[in-house]
C-alpha cells in the first residue's frame, strides 16, 4: 500500500524501508505489542525442549496464549513453525502458568483458543492456500516500514487458512486432540439466551458495525464476540436484558459527549472481559446511536 506525508497542502509518497535482520521487526513489535495487537508480552526466544525458540510469546485480553513467528524471505516455513511451537506449548502447560505467573497476569488463561500469528511483509500462495489436513486458522500479518518511522500493519487473511500438518502432528488420536485445540463458538450460542428485543438490538448493531468497513471480522469468544481489524475495536456481551459492549480505547481517549460510557480504570482498575478501557451497557433501541457513535472512535483509533 502506498502511504503519502501531507506537508502545505501537497503530499510526498513515503518510501519503504528494507529491513535486513528479521530481529529488528521483533523487536519493534514486543516494544509495543500491547499498541499493535492488544497482546501481552510475556517472552522473547522462549526455549522449548526440543531445542527451537518461539520467537514472541505473550496472552491476549481474553487469555488466550498467543504465539508469534516472523519471516523475512518467502521461502520460511514460518507458519508450520509457530504451529510445531503451539503442539509444544499445548505439552507444557504448566511451563506458560508459571510464566504468566511471573508476569504477574492475573487473568485466566483459555486453553480453549490459542492463537498464532505469523508476521512478514509478504505471503506467497503456498502460505495462503496450502490445505490438506486441520482446519485451524492460522493469523497472518503483513507489515510495512516506511520513512519518518511509519510502521503500517493489516491483516493478510480474513478467513481460517488449513494448514498441511502431517509432518507435525502424529496420527490418530494424537491428531485428533490437536484438530479440537480451538474450539469454536458461534453467533447462535451467544445469543440463545436474549430476550426478542435484545437479538433485534444485537442484529442491528453487529450491522452497522459490519458496515463501517469491509475489513471488520466478528470472531465469537468464549465471552464475548469480538470485532477486529488488527486489534479488536469493540467486544460485545449479549446478556438476556442487554448488550455490554466494552470499547478499545484508552481511558481518557474517548469522546462520550453522552455520558453512557464507563471508564473500567477509575477509581481503580476493573478487571473484564473484553478489550480497551470503557464499557456500555444498553437494553433499548434509542440508546443504540450513541453507541455507535463510540464504536465508530474506536474504528478510528484502531485502524
Amino acid at each position: 500500500m502506498a502511504l503519502f506525508k501531507i506537508k502545505s497542502s501537497k503530499v510526498e509518497k513515503l518510501s519503504i524501508v528494507k529491513l535486513n535482520k528479521e530481529k529488528e521487526i521483533q523487536k519493534l513489535f514486543e516494544d509495543n505489542l500491547n499498541i499493535i495487537l492488544n497482546i501481552d508480552f510475556l517472552a522473547s526466544e522462549y526455549s522449548t525442549s526440543f531445542g527451537g525458540r518461539m520467537d514472541t510469546l505473550g496472552i491476549d485480553k481474553n487469555g488466550s496464549p498467543v504465539i508469534i513467528e516472523y519471516k523475512l524471505n518467502s521461502n520460511e516455513n514460518v507458519i508450520n513453525q509457530g504451529l510445531s511451537y503451539l503442539r509444544w506449548l499445548l505439552d507444557h502447560k504448566a511451563d506458560f502458568e508459571m510464566l504468566c505467573r511471573n508476569k504477574n497476569i492475573k487473568i485466566d488463561i483459555d486453553w480453549t483458543s490459542p492463537r498464532v500469528i505469523c508476521v512478514a511483509e509478504s505471503y506467497n500462495k503456498f502460505d495462503l492456500d496450502t490445505a490438506e489436513i486441520l482446519p485451524m486458522k492460522i493469523e497472518l500479518l503483513k507489515y510495512r516500514v516506511y520513512d519518518d518511522n511509519v510502521l503500517y500493519v493489516e491483516p493478510e487473511n480474513q478467513k481460517p487458512v488449513k494448514i498441511v500438518t502431517t509432518k507435525i502432528f502424529e496420527k490418530g488420536k494424537k491428531a485428533k486432540e490437536i484438530a479440537t485445540l480451538q474450539k469454536n463458538y458461534s453467533i447462535e450460542s451467544h445469543i440463545k439466551s436474549a430476550s426478542k428485543s435484545i437479538k433485534e438490538l444485537f442484529s442491528q448493531l453487529r450491522e452497522w458495525i459490519k458496515e463501517l468497513d469491509e475489513s471488520i471480522t466478528e470472531e465469537p469468544k468464549a465471552k464475548y464476540i469480538a470485532y477486529k481489524l488488527t486489534t479488536n475495536i469493540a467486544d460485545v456481551v449479549i446478556l438476556k436484558d442487554s448488550l455490554k459492549v466494552f470499547i478499545n480505547v484508552p481511558s481518557g481517549k474517548l469522546n462520550d459527549k453522552n455520558n453512557i460510557s464507563r471508564d473500567l480504570t477509575k477509581p481503580k482498575k476493573i478487571g473484564h472481559w473484553g478489550n480497551g478501557d470503557y464499557e456500555v451497557k444498553i437494553t433499548k433501541n434509542d440508546e443504540l446511536e450513541n453507541l455507535f457513535d463510540l464504536i465508530k472512535q474506536s474504528y478510528n483509533y484502531n485502524k
